[in-house]
């Protein structure tokens, strides 16, 4: 649905994809993932025989993805790769290790960002099954249980002069701009799909549930979780909105989508602590959703931490530039 229509996508605008994953947010992640797959804006960037080899066929189904970023000595700090593409008469010869990459059991090639020079970061479309290409063990997470996230080993892999995406030296920038997509579609707009799921739910179990021959909705400390979880939703939604829209007029998002990353996974979280409370016993026990809830979005594609850091150095060099309006 993110890729236009001459590639046989469904040409939908930013706004129109976020709307989308907030309603996917309701759901669960793997029903999403399995229905709608993975098509990653840099293969945009395909050019002549790549785009009949490699992205056509991924946007038509027949050919699945995942992007390999991530590695055991960098995470947060995605520059900081050491997996190293060296070039050779034919190509290139790729060598180097990931970890915690989506999908990649039943992927059929990767988006692999690996260093073409001492401060170059170039990325490659690697076919699953080349020489030398192995993929290791599901690291399996807290929540997220149903994609695996595996381990992937290049040792001296053989990749055409076809398998670079885009121009040499590119890759961080591709990189960051498929991070900065995800953050916002399937990290921000599906916690506040997930968080208004789970404060529907709240507001029912305080309606239907009685304790001392009254409902604990009438309770003054339920009402403060549930009037502070709307407004929580309904500000991270429109943060969403304002980033996706400001995608859709060309403008730089970043400083807002890092904002949408921290306030969307922190709200989920505090909206599902709540319920919780609000739950009692039965909050905790596998028979309900809700604690399932608990175990993920904070961590993945950015800590807060992170992104906090991010927002700062922001803040600090532009000033009151950051907060101008866009109309």
């Amino acid at each position: 649905m993110n890729m236009p229509e001459s590639l046989g996508g469904g040409g939908l605008s930013n706004l129109d994809r976020i709307l989308c994953e907030e309603q996917f947010g309701h759901t669960s992640d793997i029903l999403i993932r399995r229905a709608f797959g993975n098509v990653y804006e840099p293969l945009l960037h395909c050019q002549g025989e790549q785009i009949t080899r490699w992205l056509k066929p991924a946007v038509a189904g027949e050919r699945t993805c995942a992007i390999a970023i991530t590695e055991p000595g960098a995470g947060s700090d995605a520059a900081g790769i050491k997996t190293r593409a060296e070039k050779t008469a034919t190509g290139w010869v790729l060598n180097g290790a990931k970890h915690f990459i989506s999908d990649a059991e039943w992927s059929d090639f990767f988006l692999v960002s690996a260093r073409t020079g001492e401060k170059e970061i170039s990325m490659f479309m690697v076919d699953k099954g080349l020489p030398g290409f192995t993929v290791g063990k599901d690291q399996k997470m807290m929540g997220l249980r149903g994609t695996p996230h595996m381990e992937l080993f290049f040792d001296n892999v053989p990749l055409e002069n076809a398998a670079l995406l885009g121009e040499q030296g590119q890759g961080f920038k591709l990189a960051m701009g498929a991070l900065n997509v995800v953050r916002l579609a399937q990290v921000g707009a599906r916690a506040v799909g997930k968080a208004s799921h789970v404060c529907e739910r709240m507001v029912q179990w305080a309606n239907d549930r009685k304790q001392f021959n009254t409902r604990i909705g009438d309770f003054q400390m339920i009402q403060q979780m549930l009037a502070d979880s709307v407004i929580e939703i309904n500000a991270a939604r429109w943060m969403v909105y304002h980033s996706a829209w400001m995608l859709d007029q060309g403008l730089d998002a970043r400083e807002h989508i890092a904002m949408v990353k921290v306030h969307a996974a922190e709200t989920l979280g505090r909206v599902v602590d709540r319920a919780v409370q609000v739950f009692g016993g039965m909050g905790f026990c596998k028979e309900l959703p809700i604690e399932r809830y608990y175990r993920i979005y904070r961590i993945f594609d950015g800590t807060s931490e992170i992104h906090r850091g991010v927002i700062a150095k922001s803040v600090m060099k532009k000033g009151a530039a950051l907060f101008e309006l866009h109309r």
